[in-house]
């Protein structure tokens, strides 16, 4: 029998786990083994190319290394002081997102993304590591920043795509029902998906790259990659083929996922508020024209009871048999689906996947995000 440890997961009070895949007889499983303990209430787990440790995102304000086997005692970053600290209950601030620049290897750079909790506003940051890999320099820069109006909806994705622009995911505001109609306004970034340039480095904020859709005079505004977006919380791309995979927080009945080739240049809408996923949401301007819906949607409700989208990413790791499926969760009800993009507007091989995933002790529990590390291989954070 043969093991490889592949998909991993962690467990914001007690445990985390690690899927592996075992071929016996010509047959194939995928299951989660838990391999952490002792973390608050982490969103997300990234790591530069070819590196072996994790790192670990807590949404009070911690960045923690996970290194040959063991959380270090002192995190990479600390930011609690930036977020306010202890983030409780199902609050949607703090620190959100965390991207290595292409270059890291060389430059040290990477990029945060937090609600500074005395203001309201996120904010996208960078920052350099010290001479001990180990540890940032606590000195950073804001590199972009807006006004959030309510405490909700404040996106949290900041990722580097295949362009190495860097994109960020802004949520429309908050509250309920978009009442500042930012996911359709051109004149306003919230509700969108951004691109932009940070490749000037230390001492720069950001260009418009080439390229972007509404480049040029008047709305809408220069950095909008993509509009019509609700809460896209958490987008990734497709490491092998670049697909950009957006999992969109719905209203009141749709979750929905949107698939996109970087080649079709940008500029979709995405439908909100005039959509909720393929359903109208505002029916006195519902007008599908020139609206794009998603490659996958499903509802509320349900016995577990579903409530909002999880995104993850395309599985490029070790395990054959997986090889292309996009990995998402429900943060209520718990449930791990995965499908394989047909590359127009559905998918095949859906699969639930809930069951498999059980992790060997207890179950999953409130997933607030995936990751994936150096190799390629997958982590559920709960």
């Amino acid at each position: 029998m043969l093991s490889h440890p592949l998909l991993r997961s962690f467990k914001a009070t007690s445990l985390a786990l690690v899927l592996s895949i075992f071929a016996s007889e010509g047959q194939s499983a995928i299951h989660t083994v838990r391999i952490e303990s002792g973390l608050a209430h982490p969103v997300f787990l990234t790591a530069p190319e070819g590196d072996p440790r994790l790192f670990i995102v807590e949404q009070a304000g911690l960045i923690r290394i996970r290194k040959d086997g063991a959380i270090l005692n002192d995190p990479f970053l600390d930011l609690t002081t930036e977020v306010g600290g202890p983030i409780l209950g199902n609050n949607e601030r703090g620190l959100l997102g965390l991207a290595f620049a292409p270059d890291y290897a060389s430059s040290g750079l990477f990029y945060v993304n937090y609600t500074r909790l005395s203001d309201n506003v996120t904010i996208i940051a960078r920052y350099q590591v010290s001479a001990n890999p180990d540890v940032a320099n606590p000195s950073g820069e804001t590199v972009f920043s807006i006004a959030q109006p309510f405490a909700n909806h404040n996106g949290g994705t900041v990722a580097f795509g295949p362009d190495d622009m860097l994109y960020i995911g802004l949520g429309d505001g908050g509250f309920v029902g978009d009442p500042l109609n930012a996911g359709q306004r051109d004149d306003i970034l919230l509700g969108k998906l951004l691109r932009i340039d940070v490749s000037g480095g230390l001492g720069t904020t950001y260009s418009i790259p080439s390229g972007n859709p509404f480049d040029g005079p008047g709305d809408p505004l220069d950095e909008i990659w993509d509009k019509g977006l609700r809460n896209p919380y958490r987008f990734s791309f497709d490491r092998q083929t670049g697909h950009l995979y957006i999992a969109d927080v719905g209203q009141n009945i749709i979750e929905e996922i949107n698939v996109e080739d970087l080649d079709d240049l940008g500029g979709h809408n995405y439908g909100w508020r005039i959509m909720e996923g393929d359903t109208c949401f505002n029916a006195a301007s519902c007008d599908m024209t020139g609206l794009v819906l998603p490659v996958a949607q499903y509802t509320h409700g349900g016995t577990p009871f579903r409530c909002s989208v999880t995104g993850g990413y395309v599985y490029r790791g070790a395990i054959p048999e997986i090889d292309g499926h996009y990995f998402y969760a429900d943060f209520c009800s718990n449930q791990v689906w995965s499908f394989v993009w047909d590359g127009g507007s559905g998918f095949t091989n859906f699969v639930e996947r809930t069951a498999e995933l059980t992790p060997d002790i207890g179950d999953l529990q409130n997933i607030s995000g995936f990751g994936e590390d150096g190799a390629g291989e997958l982590y559920i954070v709960d």
